[in-house]
C-alpha cells in the first residue's frame, strides 16, 4: 500500500484510532473491573494481608508496588527499544509487539486468583508493560503524521475516541456482570473474568486498522548490532544536553514530570481508594457504584478534552495547563474528606473534566516545543521515561504512606502537593519561544 501523506485525514484518523483500541485496557483492567475483582478475592477469602516473599502486606499497597515495579522496568527498556526502533526504522514493529503483549496479558488475567497469586501479579505486571510500552511508539508518531497546527486537535480526538470505545466495552461488561443470569452464568465471577478476555481481543483486533495505515517509521538504516542496544540511552543523553540550550522545553519537562506524577497516580489508584475507603452498602452496590463513577469520568472526559483544546487556543497551552492543575489541587483537598459514594461521584465528574484535557494538552504541548528533528522517537522516549519515572516515585510513595499509616487516604495529601509544585514550575516556563 502507498504510504499516506503527512497530515492526511485518513492517516490522522488511523493514528487516533489506536486510542480506541488500547484504551479499553486502562479503563477495564487498570480502573474499573479488575480493581473490583481484586478486592473481591480478598474479601471473599476473609483476609486483608498476604505473605509475599516472606513478608505480610495489605492488598492495596501490594498491587501498587507491583504497578511501580512495572513502570520501573518500562522506564529502563523504553530507551533501549526506542533506540533500536530509530535505527532500524520500523517503530511499527515495536508498537505491534507491545500491543500483543498487553492484549495477551489481559486475556491471561482470566486465571488470576489468590491460589495463583504470583502468576496473577506477573500477568498484571506484563499487561502494564505492554500497554505503556506501546504508548512510547504511539506517541512518537504524532509529529510524524501531523503538522503542528493539527496536533492539538488530533491528540484530543485520540483521547476522545479512546474514551468512547472503552466506555462502550465497559457497558457491555457491566451488563454481563450484573445481569449474569441473562447469559446463563451461575454467578458474576465467570463474566468478570471473561471481561478481561474481551479486553485483549478488542485491543489487538481494532489495532489492526491503525497498523494498516501507519508508516513503518524512518528509512531503514541497517541491522541491529550491540551498540544499537545502548543507542537509546545515548540519545536520551543527547536530548538532555539539548535541553540545556532550550530553557522553555527544559522547564516544561520539569513541570510535566511533577504534575504528571500526580495525574497518573490518581488514575491508577482511584478505584482502589474508592473500593476500600468508601461506605458501600453491599457488594452489588460497590460494583455498580464504582463502574458508574468510572463511566462518568470517561464520558465527562470527552467534554474535558474538547474544552481544553479550545482553552489552549484562546489562552495558550501553558496558561491552560496551570488552570487545570489548580483544579487538581482542589480535587485532592476534597477527596481527602469524602466518605460516601455520592461524594465520590462529584469527585469523579470533576476528575473526568480535567483528566483527558491535561493528558491531551501535555502531549501536544511537548510536541509543539520540540526542535526540528527527524528522530522524534528519541524526544518522545525522553518524555515517556520522565512520565514513567514519575509514576514509579508516585506509586511507591503512595503505597509506602498507605502501608505505614494503614490508610490510603493519607496518601492523597502527597498527590495534592505534586500538583502545587506543578503549578509553580509551569509559571516558570517562558512564554517567548526564544527565551
Amino acid at each position: 500500500m502507498k504510504q499516506l501523506e503527512k497530515g492526511s485525514r485518513k492517516l490522522l484518523h488511523a493514528w487516533a484510532f489506536y486510542d480506541w483500541s488500547n484504551s479499553v485496557y486502562s479503563l477495564t483492567i487498570a480502573s474499573a473491573i479488575f480493581p473490583l475483582y481484586y478486592g473481591a478475592l480478598f474479601r471473599e477469602a476473609g483476609i486483608e494481608k498476604v505473605e509475599v516473599f516472606g513478608g505480610m502486606i495489605a492488598r492495596a499497597p501490594l498491587i501498587m508496588y507491583v504497578t511501580a515495579a512495572a513502570f520501573f522496568v518500562i522506564s529502563i527498556i523504553s530507551p533501549i527499544l526506542s533506540g533500536v526502533a530509530d535505527y532500524v526504522g520500523n517503530k511499527k514493529m515495536f508498537l505491534k509487539f507491545f500491543c500483543y503483549l498487553g492484549s495477551l496479558s489481559s486475556i491471561g488475567l482470566y486465571w488470576f486468583s489468590l491460589e495463583n497469586l504470583y502468576y496473577g501479579l506477573i500477568v498484571y505486571f506484563l499487561g502494564l508493560i505492554g500497554f505503556w510500552g506501546s504508548l512510547v511508539f504511539y506517541n512518537s508518531y504524532l509529529p510524524d503524521i501531523a503538522y503542528p497546527e493539527q496536533q492539538d486537535d488530533i491528540s484530543a480526538k485520540g483521547y476522545s475516541w479512546g474514551y468512547i470505545g472503552s466506555v462502550l466495552l465497559l457497558v457491555i461488561n457491566l451488563i454481563m456482570i450484573l445481569k449474569y443470569d441473562w447469559f446463563g452464568f451461575v454467578g458474576a465471577g465467570l463474566p468478570t473474568r471473561l471481561s478481561f478476555v474481551m479486553v485483549g481481543v478488542w485491543w489487538a483486533g481494532f489495532a489492526q486498522y491503525s497498523f494498516y495505515f501507519l508508516p513503518h517509521g524512518n528509512e531503514n538504516r541497517g541491522k541491529v548490532h550491540r551498540e544499537v542496544l545502548f543507542s537509546g540511552f545515548r540519545e536520551l543523553k543527547m536530548v538532555w544536553n539539548n535541553l540545556g540550550e532550550d530553557r522553555r522545553l527544559k522547564r516544561y519537562l520539569g513541570a510535566f514530570f511533577v504534575y504528571s506524577m500526580g495525574v497518573q497516580t490518581v488514575m491508577l489508584v482511584a478505584s482502589y481508594f474508592a473500593e476500600e475507603e468508601l461506605a458501600w452498602g453491599s457488594a452489588e452496590e460497590r460494583t455498580m457504584g464504582l463502574i458508574v463513577s468510572i463511566l462518568l469520568i470517561q464520558l465527562v472526559a470527552i467534554l474535558g478534552a474538547w474544552l481544553t483544546s479550545k482553552a489552549s487556543f484562546l489562552y495558550g497551552n501553558i496558561p491552560a495547563l496551570i488552570g487545570i492543575n489548580i483544579i487538581w489541587v482542589g480535587i485532592c483537598i476534597y477527596a481527602y474528606f469524602i466518605e460516601t459514594p455520592q461524594q465520590f461521584y462529584v469527585t469523579a465528574a470533576i476528575v473526568g473534566l480535567v483528566m483527558g484535557g491535561i493528558q491531551a494538552l501535555s502531549r501536544s504541548t511537548y510536541s509543539k516545543f520540540l526542535p526540528k528533528t527527524p528522530d522524534t522517537t528519541s524526544y518522545f522516549s525522553f518524555y515517556d521515561v520522565s512520565e514513567k519515572v514519575g509514576i514509579v516515585i508516585g506509586m511507591s510513595l503512595y503505597a509506602l504512606i498507605a502501608q505505614l499509616s494503614e490508610s490510603v487516604r493519607n496518601s492523597v495529601i502527597f498527590i495534592g502537593i505534586a500538583f502545587v509544585l506543578g503549578i509553580i514550575l509551569l509559571l516558570r516556563v517562558p512564554r517567548n519561544p526564544k527565551a
